[in-house]
């Protein structure tokens, strides 16, 4: 099964999930998950108890960390140059996160201001999904011009951890594209932060033909 086809989930797990949250939510309206949600939680943690609990969790984080107000942080304009949602789509409808690394630099930033944008950018990628069709995320990570000082372990630790407690499934692909040498002897000590699965989704770009498959070059920033 290739990345961009999920697995099915089990339909009596996903009716089970259901009531229980019905049941949530019927407190608390603000609980709610459609089934497309709950359907990626179901992928994956795996079975209707660790879905379940893994929800209440991300619902709980989304009231304490202030999500839905996170527009109105000045994190969003002070971090502006960090990422941006594209206006554009990859080649199968994904909304598409761009991350210039020549940009960041571990010893002149807040990470928990930076993670707030990084959260808000996350929100509004996944704003734009059209979940019938395609729910996931296109990230690409573009590392012209990078250096080792622009290398941000604890932010891409954070990432890791949001897209696997509070973003569950949503990662479709990570294209790395303009790799130097250098990279790779990073690059092992990020791998060891994945699980099999979300490393799968991690594709190497060396060239604009093979960048093609995925997007179209032209909708990569020049202005950042």
């Amino acid at each position: 099964m290739s990345q961009d086809e999920p697995s099915n989930v089990n339909v009596n797990d996903l009716q089970d999930l259901k009531d229980r949250m019905k049941l949530i939510v019927e407190a608390d309206p603000k609980q709610y998950h459609n089934d497309f949600s709950l359907k990626r939680y179901l992928r994956a943690f795996k079975n209707v108890d660790s879905a379940f609990q893994a929800i209440l969790k991300t619902n709980k984080w989304r009231d304490q960390y202030g999500v839905s107000t996170l527009g109105d942080s000045d994190a969003i304009k002070i971090h502006g140059n960090k990422a941006r949602v594209l206006r554009h789509r990859d080649c199968i409808g994904r909304p598409v996160i761009y991350i210039p690394a020549k940009n960041h630099n571990s010893n002149d930033r807040d990470i928990d201001e930076l993670t707030k944008f990084i959260v808000y950018c996350l929100e509004e990628a996944c704003k734009k999904c059209f979940e019938e069709v395609v729910d996931s995320l296109c990230i690409v990570f573009d590392l012209s011009g990078f250096s080792t000082a622009c290398m941000d372990y604890q932010l891409v630790k954070n990432l890791i951890w949001l897209l696997s407690k509070h973003y569950p499934e949503r990662l479709g692909v990570c294209l790395i594209i303009n790799a130097p040498g250098i990279f790779s002897t990073i690059w092992p000590v990020i791998r060891q932060w994945l699980d099999e699965n979300t490393a799968k989704k991690v594709v190497f770009v060396d060239n604009e033909i093979d960048l093609c498959k995925h997007l179209i070059p032209d909708i990569l920033p020049t202005d950042m």
